[in-house]
């Protein structure tokens, strides 16, 4: 029998725990675990290494538990310290270890630390919980080892200085090997089929699942998570005999299927900026537009790019190639089309056949 892999907890929850914990010293507790809320409002309790009040404040530590996921971070100590003061604000500081963002294009604002938000809220709500009336409070994040690790993350590629992101969209860390991860995708398939579709929507991640669901009134019964695995999850979509498939995602994702790439981890492959830049020349975008292009860190880095020299035109070849790949992938036994978003949910692109199965589903874009 298979041991059942452990779960973990993310930077944002540890961040979160260690934050309470500094104020519970200040207000003359040393706790040993305390409870924080996920972005879904779960509650998570968190096992707290060590906490000291301060003249001003205090300061507690985790060590990070990623469980039995491969995680660069496990067994990392996350510190937060608190300082006290009138303003009624909760601000929020990358101590040693944490980094700075330096370049658009990222969910956090340039010049801000980077604590994505999910891990803020989660702070912030932490925080709020136990704060006094009438009190403010300056919390600072600190990874001692942080810049170092940063070294073994994209954080450099990103424009991300100075250390680690502190990361989490659900606060916990779920591990699996690659294999069992793809395994678990593909029966929801299965489910979607039996509620009487022939057409599933394939999202990579979190974020574009609840903007198809949320701002496109897609049925949430329909949409699926494919994480890197857009290939696998195509092929399984003919292995239950669905018929249709509209792919709906951010543009830094699906930009790499346009390019005939279909495990779309950044280490097994990446050609975002390449793809852009060759479909945009091919438009008549001028060289100028294409070295921007090419010096790009992230893709909605590159939007504003694109704006301005007026090919916006390139989302749109770029959501036909997206479909023309994935059916020719799995053989034409699939009529794929796609829509293709930014981090907001604001639509940049849908061909022909996405309108065609996405008004199938009643989805709210006309």
């Amino acid at each position: 029998m298979q041991k059942q892999m452990r779960s973990g907890i993310t930077t944002g929850t540890c961040a979160a725990a260690a934050a309470k914990a500094a104020l519970l010293a200040w207000m003359g507790e040393t706790p040993t675990t305390v409870d924080v809320a996920s972005p879904q409002g779960h509650i998570i309790n968190v096992k707290i290494a060590t906490s000291q009040r301060l003249s001003s404040g205090g300061e507690a530590s985790i060590i990070k538990d990623a469980g039995d996921d491969p995680d660069v971070t496990h067994g990392t100590i996350i510190s937060a310290k608190v300082i006290i003061n009138k303003t009624n604000e909760i601000i929020l500081q990358a101590g040693v270890g944490v980094g700075i963002v330096t370049k658009p294009g990222l969910s956090v604002a340039v010049g801000q630390p980077a604590i994505n938000p999910g891990p803020r809220k989660m702070i912030m709500q932490a925080i709020q919980e136990i704060l006094p009336a009438d009190h403010g409070v300056t919390v600072t994040i600190s990874i001692p080892d942080g810049e170092k690790l940063a070294k073994r993350t994209l954080n450099p590629t990103l424009g991300i200085i100075g250390g680690l992101s502190i990361i989490g969209t659900t606060g916990i860390v779920e591990p699996m090997s690659e294999e069992a991860f793809k395994n678990s995708l593909s029966p929801q398939i299965s489910m979607v089929k039996a509620l009487g579709y022939n057409q599933v929507v394939f999202a990579p991640g979190k974020i574009g699942q609840d903007i198809a669901i949320k701002k496109y009134n897609i049925p949430a019964e329909t949409v699926i998570q494919t994480s890197n695995f857009i290939g696998h999850m195509l092929e399984s979509a003919v292995h239950y005999d669905m018929k249709e498939v509209l792919l709906f995602g951010h543009l830094g994702k699906l930009v790499k299927v346009a390019a005939g790439i279909f495990h779309t981890h950044n280490r097994v492959a990446d050609a975002r900026f390449e793809t852009l830049a060759a479909n945009m020349a091919a438009l008549g975008a001028p060289q100028q537009a294409i070295q921007e292009i090419l010096a790009c860190n992230t893709t909605e880095a590159a939007m504003p790019i694109i704006a301005k020299y007026r090919v916006e035109d390139v989302y749109r070849v770029i959501a036909e190639k997206v479909s023309m790949r994935a059916e020719r992938y799995v053989f034409g036994d699939l009529i794929v089309g796609t829509a293709v978003i930014t981090l907001q949910g604001d639509l940049l692109a849908i061909d022909d056949r996405a309108r065609e199965i996405g008004g199938k589903l009643g989805w709210n874009i006309k």
